[in-house]
């Protein structure tokens, strides 16, 4: 388990403690407990010193959830997604907020909410308000996905000038490798940018969020319709390989078959010619009796039809 809390007044304990955040709330500071792996003891804080809400406790508790927004009396739960260097690429945040704090609960690791934090702790200044912090999170979570996107894509889009040179099965299990990481990413931004949606646009009775606050909030809405719009477009990039990969496939079994049809149709003569020659009829064993006719009968005749057929076959473009 790992706990920091940022406040502006005092340095903050090591290990925050229901006393110190209980002073905070008392005090109306603004700050920011984030917790990280969190343990009994963490939620035992949430319930007792926080008074939060059975319901969204029980909802911080389990992961894996779709990004969504719920309302309470005297603060909000969220569940926002950013980029995480592990196994699904995914960091999953659990966000309560009020108008003087924000709490974020998680359990991976995530290099955007760590580099806020020290930046945060560096410059030792004022936090900003629950609001303000937690647009200042959502924002950077956000722009997280971006760099991942555009590698996606870029991966996908150079596989699919690889299939065009030469296609190999290995380049289609790649593909659907992306495909299945852009639809995973797509999972999570869509909810996202309705929540935000709804953020921005108001209606909704949160603590500390004004008209000013929510202008922040149309900013992360429009970096996350610009984002479904990048995955959207890493999606057909893949629809794209794929079909260039089964085309390509195609022509090429298209090709071999020509050629082997080709190659079937020259010997199906030969073989003919062959065949009748190796018959015991009388003419023949007394005809074919010296070297000469044999070249004559048995090999030139052979080598003309070849000739005549692969003149007919370049003729009609067959090869």
């Amino acid at each position: 388990m790992s706990a920091r809390l940022l406040a502006a007044a005092a340095p903050a304990p090591e290990v925050p403690t229901a006393e110190a955040v209980g002073a905070l709330l008392r005090s109306g500071e603004n700050f920011w407990l984030d917790l990280r792996e969190p343990t009994q003891e963490d939620y035992a804080l949430l319930r007792r010193t926080f008074r939060f809400h059975e319901l969204a406790i029980e909802d911080s508790e389990q992961f894996e959830q779709r990004p969504k927004l719920e309302d309470y009396d005297g603060f909000g739960f969220l569940v926002v997604y950013g980029w995480s260097p592990d196994e699904d690429g995914l960091v999953e945040a659990h966000c309560f907020f009020a108008e003087h704090y924000l709490v974020t609960v998680r359990r991976d690791t995530s290099p955007t909410i760590d580099a806020l934090l020290e930046k945060l702790e560096r410059e030792r200044g004022p936090i900003p308000a629950g609001p303000l912090l937690l647009y200042e999170v959502i924002d950077r979570l956000v722009d997280s996905f971006f760099p991942v996107v555009e590698q996606l894509n870029e991966q996908l889009d150079a596989i699919e000038e690889r299939i065009f040179a030469s296609p190999q099965h290995e380049q289609l299990e790649e593909v659907f490798r992306l495909k299945r990481r852009l639809v995973r990413l797509r999972k999570v931004v869509v909810p996202q940018r309705d929540l935000v949606g709804r953020l921005s646009a108001g209606g909704l009775d949160l603590p500390g969020m004004s008209n000013e606050v929510q202008r922040y909030y149309r900013d992360v809405y429009d970096h996350l319709i610009r984002l479904t719009e990048e995955v959207d477009a890493g999606r057909e990039l893949g629809h794209s390989a794929i079909a260039a990969y089964q085309s390509t496939s195609s022509n090429r079994l298209n090709v071999t078959t020509k050629q082997l049809t080709v190659i079937a149709t020259i010997f199906l003569p030969l073989s003919f010619i062959t065949g009748f020659f190796g018959q015991n009829f009388g003419w023949m064993v007394g005809e074919v009796s010296s070297w000469q006719a044999f070249v004559l009968l048995g090999i030139g005749l052979e080598l003309l039809i070849v000739v005549a057929l692969l003149t007919v076959f370049r003729k009609r473009g067959w090869f």
